[in-house]
């Protein structure tokens, strides 16, 4: 399973918003630019978290966005949720009768132990869990080479 561009990003968006901790609004061009993000990509990332309720954001000379609540209270099965859906690697988990073999099919069975454990990782680490794990892998070199 391959995670999108779009939850990558938007979740190194967040972190880097939450890392920021400026209590004052961010401006996306900002992130965008820390992140290696296209400005125009980012703005369409935006809007869903907006709407979810995850950032806000202020128009202005001093606009930009600011998390909506604390990141301990941002779970990041919230933003996957807000950016991808609901996680179901297979249709037939989210539809039964999209294939006539769902309810005698193992495999399915398997699928869905892994959505339940993927939920599971997402639903107990938060927005600033992720934002520590972060800060301690600043400074670490990224690639070492021995001669």
């Amino acid at each position: 399973m391959k995670l999108s561009t779009r939850i990558r990003y938007g979740m190194r968006a967040l972190v880097d918003l939450t890392l920021r901790n400026k209590n004052q609004p961010v401006q996306l061009k900002e992130i965008a630019e820390c992140q290696q993000i296209s400005l125009a990509y980012l703005e369409h990332l935006v809007i869903p978290l907006i709407s979810a309720g995850i950032v806000k954001s202020t128009r202005g000379v001093h606009g930009g966005i600011e998390l909506a609540k604390p990141p301990d209270k941002i779970k990041l099965l919230d933003i996957m949720m807000a950016l991808e859906g609901p996680l179901v690697p297979v249709q037939c988990l989210k539809d039964s009768k999209s294939c006539r073999r769902s309810r005698t099919c193992a495999t399915r069975d398997v699928w869905d132990d892994m959505k339940k454990a993927m939920e599971k990782v997402l639903e107990s680490s938060t927005l600033l869990d992720l934002a520590e794990r972060q800060k301690s892998k600043e400074g670490q070199p990224e690639n070492m080479y021995y001669i």
